[in-house]
């Protein structure tokens, strides 16, 4: 069998390409108990390397007990029935109490023997670029979430395609990589139109929107509803400075905001669902009872974290829409 390196431009060590090159070909069926593989020369000559960068992916592997030397015959595989144990690379922008609940889901649908590591970009490019480059080669598989950053599909593009999964947000130019994602314009309009009948109850909706972190489709998904129902409605960055006003409703995205509308709600001396409405995003047990029950527009990321995992395990090359719906409870 050739072994060959999986992109000859990808900024991964050489060593670790081989190493990954011949656990792929492992798991694949391909290489079996005893085979020999290619000599030290023949991959370096085909690829044009130093010998020493192919002896130190042999020696990992042979640490590893992947593979065995006879003097003087070369390499071959130790066992057929190896496990080779996948790490996967997971890259969040943050973690709250939903991203916890796909997270969670996502793991225990893998399986134990996988590794399964986490990293957080905060919503920062200079992090995000430094997490992707210090890891690659390091991981069989890699789950990036981009959330609203830009141009990050200049160093998503240095690890090997097949096995990076895209999760949450899809930006131009990450169109060619599997991915489960959410079309949060269609949700949010979709979700706001199913209890049209209810929101008509207010005069003004605001929609508390942080272009630093919260998907654009959500406002262009807004923007679209109030128009096509023709209501009043504002968009702000942070309820913080502002002091609610009766016959308004609140599309609140983020938990610390949902906490101060409430508390002013209460200082106020207002009445939820009466003088001020309020509809989450993200839904999750803490808002089931939360003032009886906060409305929710969102997503299943039990459901999210699960396929995420059986497309990883299935090496499913595939784009996967997760919808999301409206929970109607008694916070409008």
């Amino acid at each position: 069998m050739k072994i060959v390196l999986f992109q000859k431009d990808s900024k991964a060590p050489k060593y670790k390409q081989i190493v990954n090159a011949v656990e792929s070909a492992i798991m694949d069926g391909l290489l079996k108990k005893d085979d020999k593989l290619p000599s030290l020369n023949v991959i370096k000559n085909d690829n044009s390397l130093s010998r020493d960068t192919v002896l130190t992916a042999f020696n990992e592997l042979k640490n590893r007990g992947i593979i065995h030397s006879v003097v003087g015959k070369g390499y071959y595989v130790s066992t057929e029935n190896i496990v080779v144990q996948q790490k996967i690379f997971v890259l969040f922008d943050e973690l709250n109490s939903f991203k916890e609940d796909l997270y969670n889901a996502f793991l225990q649908n893998l399986g134990d023997h996988i590794q399964v590591d986490i990293f957080f970009h905060h919503f920062n490019t200079d992090i995000f670029e430094k997490l992707i480059n210090d890891n690659i080669g390091n991981y069989s598989s890699y789950v990036i979430m981009p959330a609203n950053l830009l141009g990050t599909e200049k160093t998503i593009k240095n690890l090997p395609k097949d096995k990076v999964y895209i999760l949450d947000q899809i930006h131009p130019g990450l169109e060619e990589y599997p991915a489960i994602y959410q079309n949060f314009e269609k949700d949010l309009f979709n979700g706001l139109s199913s209890g049209i009948k209810s929101i008509l109850k207010y005069q003004k909706l605001v929609l508390l929107f942080s272009d630093e972190k919260q998907p654009l489709g959500i406002l262009k998904g807004f923007k679209m509803f109030c128009k096509k129902y023709k209501i009043e409605h504002e968009v702000v960055a942070s309820i913080k400075d502002r002091v609610p006003k009766i016959g308004e409703l609140y599309v609140v995205l983020d938990d610390q905001n949902l906490i101060r509308i409430i508390k002013k709600i209460k200082e106020n001396k207002f009445v939820l669902a009466k003088d001020i409405g309020i509809i989450s995003f993200n839904d999750t047990i803490l808002k089931e009872v939360v003032e009886d029950g906060i409305t929710t527009i969102s997503t299943d990321f039990n459901v999210m974290g699960e396929r995420l995992a059986q497309m990883i395990l299935n090496n499913e090359q595939i784009r996967i829409e997760n919808t999301s719906s409206l929970i109607l409870r008694k916070s409008i």
